[in-house]
């Protein structure tokens, strides 16, 4: 049987204050294709289905609609879906009931029995071929918060060999217990796939765009924890699309760039063949990506500015060239630049450099030169300082030489104006006072 794995799809995210619901319908739209093109028999996405725990409305639309497309053109088609960390695991498991009859499993939260074990019944799910023949069973597990997976509820030892940390010891037991309670329920012929939304030691990291739940990836679990019994781990939370260890665990990654940190990595879903009980092959199918993302710089001023000019979009669709296509298909950009001394027209300098051009840029990062700071200076006091000395040493320490006469004028301008609103605000306020109020003393 024929598995398609993706992962973190950020639906709803505001990406430096834009909305980039054009390139999440592009991507369903492709995914429906590939979907039926291959001809695939499940579709396993592991976790961050959307961006925050309270998507918009137009983000659960994209979702329920490529739900209802996927079923109305391939019938048969197992969809399995889990909650990632950016996911309210009420929220994914509340349609439930009426995404199983479009053959669509929502896993958002895990729960206890009685005894205290996992029940583990409802992470089970089973994937099924053509014929409606279980040939494999996908393991389901969403993202663990530690109010989850410590506490009374797992205070029995699995092992020695537990993680000292409590949480990682927690989402180690559930691990364990879940493909335990799997090995029992399959039968001969039938595969294990795990689905987990986690961070594996070892794995790659992106630069920005990536929360890590504990500083320092406290959190993560050993990959150990996969025996040769699963035939696959199809993983979610990290945005890299990478393997772990072995070709058989794998992250997807994300299909987009969710940051300009992550523009050079390959987006990607993973396609995944069974034969029986094992893993036959994997083919990773690249994602078109809908627009663009450029970044320039880090580098000085002058040759940011050259870059830019330069710069040409070789993006177009066909038939449209520059400002004609729609404008939320424009490329992002980011830009970088190193200072070595206060540019106040910085932004004009550069968008002038882009006029005409057909490119939205998101951010412009300043980069300032490092000044280091003196710990022998002897520490003074604020009061006696004044504010006009402060500024200048404030400015003296970010860019390492005194302000220039002009700007010094331009502070005391604006100082004055702060000392007049606020002796107009003290004025005001004595007016609205009563005869009895303003005698107090």
């Amino acid at each position: 049987m024929k598995l398609i794995h993706t992962a973190d799809w950020h639906l709803g995210q505001s990406f430096h204050g834009q909305e980039r619901h054009t390139e999440h319908r592009a991507f369903l739209s492709w995914l429906l294709d590939t979907l039926e093109e291959r001809q695939a028999d499940a579709l396993l996405v592991a976790g961050d289905i959307f961006d925050v725990v309270n998507p918009s409305l137009r983000a659960q639309e994209l979702l329920f609609n490529f739900i209802v497309s996927a079923h109305e053109r391939l019938p048969a088609l197992d969809i399995v879906l889990i909650a990632g960390n950016h996911d309210s695991g009420n929220r994914i498991e509340l349609p439930a009931p009426l995404m199983r009859r479009l053959r669509t499993y929502a896993l958002g939260r895990v729960s206890w029995l009685d005894d205290g074990t996992l029940d583990a019944e409802r992470l089970l799910v089973p994937l099924t071929d053509a014929s409606g023949e279980t040939r494999a069973w996908c393991l389901a597990l969403p993202f663990l918060r530690p109010a989850e997976v410590t506490g009374a509820a797992l205070a029995n030892d699995d092992g020695p060999d537990d993680p000292p940390n409590d949480y990682v010891a927690g989402i180690t037991r559930v691990h364990r217990q879940l493909i335990e309670a799997a090995g029992e329920c399959r039968e001969p012929g039938q595969a294990l796939v795990a689905m987990s939304h986690a961070h594996l030691h070892g794995a790659a990291v992106s630069e920005a765009s990536e929360r890590p739940i504990v500083i320092g990836g406290e959190e993560s679990i050993s990959a150990a924890l996969f025996p040769d019994s699963i035939a696959y781990v199809a993983l979610g939370h990290l945005h890299r699309a990478q393997q772990v260890g072995e070709a058989r665990i794998r992250y997807s990654g994300s299909p987009l760039p969710l940051d300009f940190s992550e523009v050079a990595y390959p987006h990607q879903v993973v396609e995944a063949t069974l034969a029986g009980e094992a893993l036959d092959e994997i083919q990773t199918i690249p994602v078109p990506r809908p627009v663009a993302m450029h970044r320039v710089g880090p580098a000085p001023l002058e040759q940011v500015l050259a870059e830019l000019e330069a710069l040409e979009d070789d993006h177009a669709q066909p038939g449209a060239r520059g400002r004609e296509r729609p404008r939320d298909l424009w490329p992002w950009l980011e830009v970088r630049v190193e200072l070595d001394s206060p540019t106040p027209d910085l932004r004009a300098r550069v968008e002038a450099a882009l006029e005409g051009k057909a490119l939205r840029l998101l951010r412009l990062e300043r980069r300032l030169p490092r000044v280091e700071d003196d710990d022998q200076r002897a520490r003074v006091d604020l009061e006696t300082l004044g504010p006009r000395r402060l500024f200048e040493r404030t400015w003296e320490k970010r860019w390492g030489q005194p302000p220039e006469e002009d700007v010094l004028t331009d502070f005391d301008r604006l100082r004055q104006d702060v000392l007049d609103a606020d002796a107009t605000s003290d004025d005001n306020t004595l007016a609205e006072r009563s005869p009895t109020e303003g005698a107090r003393p």
